[in-house]
Order: C-alpha cells, then structure tokens, then sequence
C-alpha cells in the first residue's frame, strides 16, 4: 500500500503477488505472467537498487536485438555483471519455472549465446540496499 501511495498518478500497472513468501521467483513469476501477448521482453528491476535511472534502462533497450542474438541484456560495470536484466519473450515459459529465491542467474548462464553485456558508466548496477543502514550510507555518499 505505501508502494502504490507514493507511485499515484504514474502510468503503472500495479501486480500483487500472493506467493512473495516462496521467494523472489514468485515474484519475477507473477510480473512476467502478468504482461500482455504483444510484448516483446521485460526488463527485470529490482526493488532495491536505488540508483538505477532511465540512462541504465534505455542502454538495455539499445541492445537488445533478438531477432540477432542479443535477447538477453545484462548490463556490467568493470567486468561485472549487475541489473537489471532484459530477456526476450522467448524466454518468459522457462522464467516461469524458476522457484525459492533464485532469481534468472541459472537461465542466463543456461543461455549464454544469447548474452550481451552492455556496458555502463557506473557502478548502479552493482549496488543493492538491503538494510536501513545501506540507504543511509548511500545518502551520506
């Protein structure tokens, strides 16, 4: 409910997922089930990685080129591979599949031909804020 309070009057689609208590696949299961037949990939952002902007998110639509082997969008920073991530519809049955708390490292790895790394100028990508003390660090930088 505080979610959807400070996100009123945006253009969103708000998907509750019954299960988060099984784990973030739940999650990723529930978003991806919830998109229409006409998209052609989801990008995968998570919750809490504060510092992600629009830059990060367009350099992924830049790349991805499915019909040409690009269908899976990892951004990095320094060599290191971070989020969000872009898959290509393809591959939202096997998301479907996941379980527990693992996220879509396996099927990335799984299908890594299908792998771009994009690369970005920061270090977003990298960082997530699990605790109350991290956002506060994170405003103090």
């Amino acid at each position: 409910e505080a979610v959807e309070g400070a996100l009123t009057g945006r253009d969103l689609r708000f998907v509750h997922n019954p299960a988060f208590e099984d784990g973030l696949a739940s999650s990723l299961k529930a978003g991806i089930a919830a998109l229409g037949e006409e998209v052609d990939g989801a990008i995968v952002l998570l919750g809490d990685m504060p510092r992600i902007r629009g830059a990060h998110l367009l350099a992924l639509i830049a790349a991805f080129q499915p019909g040409e082997g690009a269908a899976i969008c990892v951004p990095s920073y320094q060599g290191k591979r971070g989020n969000p991530v872009l898959f290509a519809r393809h591959y939202f049955p096997e998301i479907q599949t996941l379980g527990g708390d693992n996220g879509a490292r396996a099927l990335i790895a799984e299908h890594g031909d299908a792998v771009v790394e994009v690369s970005m100028e920061d270090d977003a990508i990298l960082r997530d804020i699990d605790t109350p003390e991290e956002l506060q660090a994170l405003k103090d930088v």
